[in-house]
């Protein structure tokens, strides 16, 4: 690695998450200022370019676009990644390499954070933040996040998996009423719906097929919504925990980035009696998806009982200014550029292991 480091920071993509990750890409982009790394912007367009860094740091820049819409800048030189040979712009006098140590992804839901870009990353042989391509897929996929979190014992809400041609019926009587019907795999609460009435059951469904080709239904629970947030590799460390009391029935796109009202507790007033049951769940919970680099781990925290269900890991977490992740570190004494250096430090070490693992298993090839 150069003495400072050059990190590509990927942004937008082509899922419905695309503005939260443009959000998120400027606060991390100005993070890096006060670390000792250089950000090298990469925006991903809607229709799948990725723009080169010039035009991606005039995005950025650009505090009034929400989105690298597609068609935008038509004209733009552009970025692919070469198996083996890492960045490659393409400029109008040919092919040049764009000199990277790591990247820190922030393209938010399908192609960003279920293992695809991992994948892509991993065989232009670059590091990067976060969980691999395996942690990356189970911790996108909550049906079956959901089964091995089951394995560890960990508590989660009742619930099932519908596919395409699944029975419907008995479905109420299985779980009960209210429900909450979502996108197996998805972010930012889109395609999710809450059912109080039988009858809104089916276009519920509908719905959530609209986004996925795999449907869950759980249980809702009269509960505190409770965050945690995670930090390692082979050592894992969990932050203070905090709190969200949504504006609407539950924590949705709308509550989350369009409305004001939606009120964030940090640390929440559980910290002093479930605090550490709530830290020892998300490491676990960590650990059960082989997650690496970072997390945040959701619960619900049923107001009756205090009995606490984990809800989902979200693998690669917002980074915009009111997003819990930075905010649960900050309360835990770690500054979000100080957050973000770490989790760049933590991409390069699991880097170095897995290049240590490779040099032994040719070795071994060898004799």
């Amino acid at each position: 690695m150069t003495a400072t480091g050059r990190i590509a920071l990927l942004f937008g993509g082509r899922s419905v998450e695309h503005e939260v990750s443009v959000t998120s890409a400027r606060s991390v982009a100005r993070a890096f200022e006060s670390t000792r790394f250089t950000c090298v912007p990469i925006a991903v367009a809607g229709d799948g370019r990725w723009l080169a860094p010039g035009p991606s740091a005039a995005v950025l820049a650009d505090t009034e676009r929400k989105r690298v819409d597609d068609g935008a800048l038509p004209d733009a030189p552009t970025v692919v990644l070469e198996p083996g040979a890492g960045l490659i712009e393409r400029t109008p006098t040919g092919l040049r390499a764009v000199e990277i140590d790591a990247a820190f992804p922030l393209v938010h839901g399908w192609g960003g954070e279920d293992g695809r870009l991992q994948g892509a990353l991993e065989t232009a042989s670059i590091p990067y933040v976060g969980p691999d391509v395996l942690g990356s897929a189970v911790a996108m996929d909550k049906a079956v996040a959901r089964t091995l979190f089951e394995a560890q014992g960990l508590d989660v809400a009742p619930w099932l998996v519908l596919r395409d041609g699944t029975p419907r019926d008995g479905i109420v009587e299985r779980l009960g009423l209210p429900l909450f019907v979502k996108p197996a795999n998805g972010g930012s609460s889109v395609g999710i719906t809450r059912v109080a009435r039988e009858s809104e059951l089916p276009g519920a469904i509908d719905r959530a097929f609209g986004c996925d080709r795999k449907v869950v239904v759980e249980r809702g629970i009269d509960a505190r919504e409770i965050e945690c947030a995670v930090l390692g590799n082979d050592e894992p460390r969990a932050s203070v925990i905090g709190e969200i009391a949504p504006s609407r029935e539950f924590y949705d796109y709308a509550a989350k980035y369009l409305e004001a009202g939606s009120r964030l507790f940090v640390p929440s007033d559980l910290e002093g009696r479930l605090g550490a049951e709530v830290r020892r769940r998300a490491l676990a919970a960590f650990r059960a998806l082989d997650l690496r680099g970072l997390a945040r781990v959701d619960f619900l925290v049923e107001r009756s009982t205090e009995r606490i269900y984990l809800n989902e890991v979200n693998s690669l977490p917002g980074f915009t200014p009111i997003s819990m992740f930075p905010m649960l570190w900050e309360a835990s004494g770690l500054p979000y550029p100080k957050l973000v250096e770490s989790l760049v430090e933590l991409a390069l070490e699991r880097s170095r292991q897995d290049r240590r693992l490779r040099t032994r298993l040719q070795a071994e090839d060898v004799r």
